[in-house]
């Protein structure tokens, strides 16, 4: 069994919930998951500050817990080179000082490998929509990104569970009703191609998980809800927890209670590996 602490969209700065943050904090310190992953969004505006705050967190978690993370729209200094004009490198510039050099980075634990990819590339000519309110929004995978994480799965263990974290949302959200990531068919056809288990992902700010079915497999799309106050629909704040099995997947969203001011256990879903038939 690996247990993953999902968690995504905490938005170090104004958005931020200080009492959340340190009870996610005590969350991981006692539970000890064998992996944290963290699905982009780390900040709000990129800032120095709000990135070396959210690398205290990761630092923390660090000590009892592998932790892999990727970066999300928020995490990206996209007007320091719009639709690539300009320095490209520099909109990541303080994410790489402050939390990983590595935009893509690859994680493997017993029983199970994890591929971070990049789905926030700023504004693009790709991502542009008629929706001024797309710009920076909407987030895209290009096929050398497919084919680098088909490439990492096919030399780990053939046993163990592939799981892929990105940031932007490949199922539509319930209340937005919005995909956040371009071409969502095609870019969950190649993860069904690639034996994809598991992706976690947030953006949307709302908590969801679902079962994508496919003639091969099916694949299991966690999407955890934000940790801070910008929550969709006046919904409390939320992380995933997940149980991943040689033969199930149990995922269980749990939710900020200011009766007891922690993180309590909510909806709970189990999705079968062996025969890729869900269950709830």
């Amino acid at each position: 069994m690996t247990t993953v602490f999902h968690v995504s969209d905490l938005h170090f700065g104004w958005p931020a919930v200080p009492e959340q943050i340190e009870a996610i904090e005590q969350i991981i310190q006692m539970k000890k998951y064998d992996v944290v992953a963290m699905s982009g969004d780390l900040t709000q505006r990129a800032r120095a500050g709000e990135f070396q705050r959210a690398a205290a967190f990761i630092r923390d978690a660090r000590k009892v817990s592998e932790v892999i993370t990727v970066q999300g729209n928020h995490d990206v200094a996209w007007w320091k080179a719009p639709l690539g004009f300009g320095d490209k490198p520099k909109i990541y510039e303080n994410y790489r000082k402050f939390i990983d050099r590595d935009l893509e980075p690859m994680l493997h634990v017993p029983g199970a490998t994890f591929v971070g990819i990049n789905t926030a590339h700023g504004v693009t000519r790709r991502t542009l929509t008629w929706n001024l309110r797309d710009i920076s929004i909407i987030g895209d995978i290009h096929k050398h990104q497919l084919d680098k994480a088909k490439d990492l799965f096919e030399k780990s263990p053939p046993t163990d569970a592939r799981v892929i974290v990105m940031h932007h949302n490949p199922v539509r959200g319930e209340l937005s009703q919005r995909h956040g990531l371009k071409n969502t068919q095609k870019i969950l056809g190649a993860f069904a191609e690639m034996g994809v288990d598991l992706v976690c992902c947030g953006h949307d700010h709302q908590e969801s998980v679902h079962y994508i079915e496919h003639t091969r497999k099916g694949t299991v799309i966690s999407t955890a809800g934000t940790v801070s106050n910008r929550s969709r629909g006046g919904r409390p704040s939320s992380v995933n927890v997940i149980d991943v099995g040689l033969e199930t997947i149990d995922v269980t969203t749990h939710v900020w209670s200011k009766e007891h001011r922690t993180f309590v256990k909510g909806p709970h879903k189990r999705f079968k590996r062996s025969d890729y038939v869900a269950t709830v």
